[in-house]
């Protein structure tokens, strides 16, 4: 009997708990969803991995300077946009020219193989890469569902990978690959899609019968870390119903308690509502809250077989991107493209790669850091970048570091910060003595270089340290591409 009482007492206790526990906590409105904080691992993460993954992985090719993922409708409307001048009809020529002009898009779903496709290698490759998360395209502007889903057939005919071409729930597949590891896993959705019929005649329709029950059927399925939509400028949040969905998605969906989101849920409102903040192809950028920067290693997100080596950013400048970003305060969300067997092309692999083996060594200086009071520290000169195209090429960080123009300011050292600690990240090894100006040293302080196990000695000057850096070696060099100096004990 007295058992049972304390049974009874524990779930009446769990019953009047659970109202509170369940009870909706945010209101459909962005004064109060801009409240649900950013998950502390996303800051601390600072490197996550892109895929872009789907029929148009099939034909991977536009002309440089342009996505090749937005293959259908460089296809079918002829108008090209990106870096460089073009006509506009060149996919539509090539297409022809490689497939036929009677040969749809469409088709590319049943070439969509992923016949290659190991989740569990991806997934370790990631980890090795010391990707933190990573977002993986379950649908895109063509509107093929990477799962199986109902709403991707109701154009009329199957247009998901478990019905045409690989035949398989690859969302559900790479999910469970990657849970086996630390990184956590994201999902980017397009809210819409080009040539769907209801999308092109009826709006109202499209959102209420396809969107929502589709991006809902995600979230349900999968119960992914991060949503990562897109495709959503042409219409305003209000039609979206985005301040709706989000109210589900935070207090009623199965993801509701971890789902992190981005700032993408309708014309105009990037940069003001919604999760994290997001920016692509630029650069300088920096926020008052958690913010991420996507761009590609070359420069589309699909594979675009049209690109050559030397269309990658080496890894030198990747890393020293990530660094800008990482002293900036933000994330960096690096895409790869697989191919359309599901192989990642070798150049691709090589990066991460490169990229996991610096941060082996220097992750202390990036990983869990915040910005620092000042997040470079700039020679004499011109700081502007100068740009032109629509988007920002990876070599601006080499220009800013390495191989200035005539006139222009280079970034000396990056500054981040974590646990009373400043990292100066320096893209150049020191000749000499290195200088990190403006830092406030006390008698404990002490500064290491990262990978080197003898402590560095320096001098404090006025306001400066000056760290006179020892005769080493080449092959005592902890890393390549850039070097990681830590000062401890600051005041």
């Amino acid at each position: 009997m007295k058992y049972l009482n304390t049974s009874l007492f524990a779930l009446l206790i769990a019953l009047m708990l659970s109202p509170v526990l369940h009870a909706q906590q945010y209101e459909a409105k962005w004064e109060s969803l801009d409240k649900r904080p950013v998950p502390e691992w996303f800051e601390d993460a600072k490197f996550g991995i892109f895929i872009h993954w789907g029929p148009y992985s099939v034909p991977a090719w536009s002309p440089k300077g342009t996505y090749s993922e937005w293959y259908q409708y460089w296809l079918q409307s002829k108008k090209l946009f990106g870096n460089g001048d073009f006509k506009g009809d060149e996919v539509y020529q090539y297409h022809v020219d490689t497939y036929g002009a009677d040969f749809p898009y469409y088709n590319f779903g049943e070439m969509f193989t992923a016949d290659l496709f190991d989740p569990d290698e991806w997934a370790s490759l990631f980890e090795e890469a010391g990707a933190k998360y990573i977002v993986l395209t379950s649908k895109h502007h063509d509107g093929f569902t990477l799962w199986p889903n109902e709403q991707a057939n109701d154009r009329g005919f199957a247009w998901n990978s478990m019905e045409v071409g690989a035949k398989r729930d690859l969302v559900g597949e790479l999910t469970e690959a990657v849970r086996k590891t630390p990184v956590k896993m994201g999902l980017y959705y397009s809210l819409y899609e080009w040539y769907h019929p209801w999308w092109q005649n009826d709006k109202d329709r499209f959102v209420e019968e396809h969107y929502l029950p589709q991006v809902k059927d995600l979230v349900q399925s999968y119960q992914p870390d991060i949503l990562w939509t897109d495709g959503e400028w042409e219409m305003e949040g209000e039609r979206w119903r985005s301040e709706e969905f989000l109210a589900w998605l935070y207090n009623e969906s199965a993801a509701k308690d971890n789902i992190l989101v981005n700032d993408r849920w309708g014309k105009g409102l990037r940069q003001k509502h919604g999760g994290y903040y997001t920016t692509e192809y630029e650069a300088g950028k920096v926020f008052d809250k958690p913010w991420e920067e996507c761009r590609g290693m070359g420069f589309s997100f699909g594979y675009n077989q049209n690109e050559d080596a030397q269309d990658y950013n080496s890894a030198q400048a990747l890393i020293l991107m990530l660094v800008d970003v990482v002293s900036n305060g933000g994330n960096l969300l690096l895409d790869i493209g697989p191919d359309a067997r599901g192989n990642i092309p070798p150049i691709m692999q090589e990066r991460l790669l490169q990229i996991g083996e610096w941060l082996a060594i220097n992750g202390e200086a990036i990983y869990g850091t915040r910005k620092a009071d000042q997040s470079a520290q700039w020679s004499e000169g011109d700081r502007d970048i100068d740009h032109k195209g629509s988007y920002l090429g990876g070599d601006y960080i080499l220009k800013q570091t390495i191989n200035p123009s005539p006139g222009k300011a280079v970034k000396e050292l990056f500054f981040t910060q974590k646990d009373g600690s400043l990292y100066a990240i320096s893209p150049v090894f020191p000749k000499g003595d290195l200088l990190i100006k403006n830092v406030k040293v006390t008698e404990n302080t002490m500064v290491s270089l990262l990978g080197y196990d003898k402590p560095l000695k320096f001098e404090k000057i006025g306001n400066d340290l000056k760290v006179i850096m020892p005769e080493i070696s080449f092959n005592e060099l902890p890393c390549q591409y850039a070097w990681s100096f830590k000062v401890s004990n600051l005041k």
